[in-house]
């Protein structure tokens, strides 16, 4: 899958727009992703991510950054085995391209506002 382009609140995905924060999973993408507050990322709000066993997993903290991933739950992954990139979504997109072209499983979760 290939971001084709994101600004604040909008990002578009192999020609389909989405609106609202998103998983991009191989082959999938989730429109419907939510955290359980709001602007912090918790285990609880990975669980259908660490089941898909991803080698990688691109955060994007939104525009701004104001998304919070705590330090516990980046161990959390790691301790699943999976490598965590965090960072302002619009370095994310840009890393999770990148890394389509390595021989990886990535996943990215995308905060598309603040």
């Amino acid at each position: 899958m290939r971001i084709e382009h994101y600004s604040f609140g909008k990002i578009t995905i192999d020609g389909k727009t989405y609106t609202s924060d998103v998983i991009i999973y191989p082959g999938r993408v989730d429109s419907s992703w939510w955290r359980k507050e709001g602007h912090r990322l918790q285990t609880d709000d990975l669980t259908d991510i660490v089941n898909a066993k991803p080698e990688v997993l691109v955060v994007g903290t939104g525009y701004s950054g104001l998304m919070v991933v705590p330090k516990e739950t980046i161990a959390y992954l790691n301790s699943k085995g999976i490598e965590v990139s965090v960072d302002l979504t619009t370095k994310a997109v840009d890393l999770f391209n990148k890394l389509q072209s390595k021989d990886k499983v990535v996943i990215a979760a995308l905060h598309l506002t603040c």
